[in-house]
């Protein structure tokens, strides 16, 4: 199973806050081509090159933009970090407590967005599950019904939880130590099957990599391209259903 870490952004903030944007430009869209507080042109800096007032991101820019990243499932999760790091520095509310309240409404928005960006891009499954919204619209469409091939079996694991709910408040019994014994190896059933679910999407990972870097503007390959993106869709949908599968068990026998 998927469990990744978000590092704390303490080791960030130990750091030192800069705002020399003479020597150290960075670029990202923002919302707007003039700075809310002085009306200079803003051609992309976090920060004004007249007032140093700190810009609102643009609403439309994307978590592989925001860390310059291509749009690839397999990150450079170095690169990701650092980066991550960088504009912390820049955007964290921290650094702006002093500030009007302007300034600290948009290092809010600013840092939401980017921590967002950050778990999102870090966890490979919250990344494919971005990365289909981003390219096909079709995360609102992963389903939540049982995965075919397992329909028969998950109702009768359903019916089975049902009875061991209703025999838990007695106490111990053999009827209910053997209900838990089964859903058990069940659960442990459907987690090696959850296993095998994601060694498939990051399988079809390296397929969508592949036309990705071969094929840069999509419409060279889109038929491909959709095909795994309809593949990886359906992988999600299954693993869906049987992670819930499996909570729902962990939490009934414990």
């Amino acid at each position: 199973m998927v469990h990744l870490a978000m590092p704390e952004l303490s080791e960030a903030m130990n750091m030192e806050h800069s705002h020399d944007t003479s020597t150290n430009t960075r670029e990202l869209p923002m919302a707007r081509s003039m700075c809310w507080h002085c009306q200079s042109e803003v051609t992309g800096e976090y920060l004004c090159g007249q007032c140093v007032k700190v810009q609102p991101l643009s609403k439309d820019l994307d978590y592989f933009s925001c860390f310059k990243l291509p749009r690839l499932l397999k990150v450079d999760e170095q690169q990701l970090e650092r980066t991550y790091y960088d504009l912390s520095r820049t955007f964290h509310p921290d650094f702006y407590s002093t500030k009007d309240e302007s300034e600290k409404t948009i290092s809010l928005g600013n840092s939401a967005f980017l921590n967002t960006a950050y778990r999102t891009l870090k966890d490979p499954i919250q990344r494919v599950e971005y990365l289909i919204r981003l390219e096909a619209g079709a995360v609102k469409d992963i389903r939540s019904n049982p995965p075919a091939d397992l329909f028969e079996e998950i109702l009768e694991l359903q019916e089975d939880l049902e009875s061991f709910r209703q025999l838990a408040p007695e106490g111990s019994s053999s009827d209910l130590e053997t209900l838990r014994t089964k859903l058990q190896g069940e659960r442990e059933r459907l987690e090696s099957r959850q296993g095998k679910m994601e060694a498939s999407l990051f399988v079809q990972f390296n397929e969508w990599d592949r036309l990705q870097q071969q094929y840069p503007e999509p419409q060279d390959v889109r038929e491909e391209k959709d095909r795994i993106l309809r593949g990886m869709r359906e992988v999600l949908s299954d693993r869906t259903y049987v992670s819930n599968m499996v909570n729902d068990l962990s939490e009934t026998t414990g």
